[in-house]
């Protein structure tokens, strides 16, 4: 085997702007909307075909590690099947691509008391990509056991890097509560920093621990 050239990758400077915004504590999720431009064969994972004009869009979802469709053993606390019966306005809301979220609330990990907020059953799709879905916030209503609200993740900060700016964010997280579910107990804070493209996560509690305790 010939001897290969590899370059180490350029380095990022920490000093350039970073977002903060809050971690909420459900479950990692993505709605899939692709163009199906061969019209081959369609995938049993499809949850939803969308026209628009003429151009056909494969809808899907999936949980952190597969993808997922409706069904006890199949689904992901129920998120394939909120997406295959909101397929259309879900298309009118995020386009084409892949966008991931936390999908939280009621019966979802158990950390927050969603009947605080509405009096009913409450879930929720906070998208990561705050600068794409920034203004995003749009409810739910067809399920009679929960209304269901899609928003960008809360801001928090947006600037440039300080360690002190991250911890006193999480602090005012910590004193006040959750932004996403008011009247409830933060989970943490997720830092992006932008040259990196890297996320990282800082808990209120626990922050310590290996990912299997956290």
């Amino acid at each position: 085997m010939a001897i290969e050239f590899q370059a180490w990758p350029k380095t990022p400077r920490l000093f350039r702007d970073i977002v903060i915004t809050e971690k909420v504590d459900g479950t990692n999720s993505a709605v899939i909307i692709q163009e199906w431009p061969d019209r081959a064969e369609a995938s049993p994972e499809r949850l939803a075909l969308i026209n628009r004009d003429g151009v056909l869009y494969e809808v899907a979802a999936q949980s952190r590690k597969r993808l997922i469709t409706p069904g006890k053993t199949t689904d992901n606390f129920g998120f394939a099947k909120f997406v295959q019966e909101n397929a259309e306005k879900l298309f009118d809301l995020f386009g084409p691509g892949r966008h991931f979220g936390e999908w939280w609330g009621s019966g979802i990990q158990g950390r927050y008391d969603t009947k605080k907020l509405t009096g009913k059953g409450l879930r929720g799709f906070a998208l990561f990509n705050v600068e794409k879905h920034d203004g995003l916030h749009e409810w739910f209503h067809d399920d009679p056991n929960y209304d269901v609200l899609v928003e960008a993740m809360p801001v928090l900060y947006r600037g440039p890097f300080s360690e002190q700016v991250i911890r006193d964010t999480l602090k005012e997280l910590k004193d006040n509560g959750s932004l996403v579910a008011p009247f409830n107990k933060a989970e943490g804070i997720v830092v992006f920093h932008t040259q990196s493209r890297q996320v990282y996560k800082y808990t209120i509690d626990n922050d310590d621990a290996s990912k299997g305790n956290n």
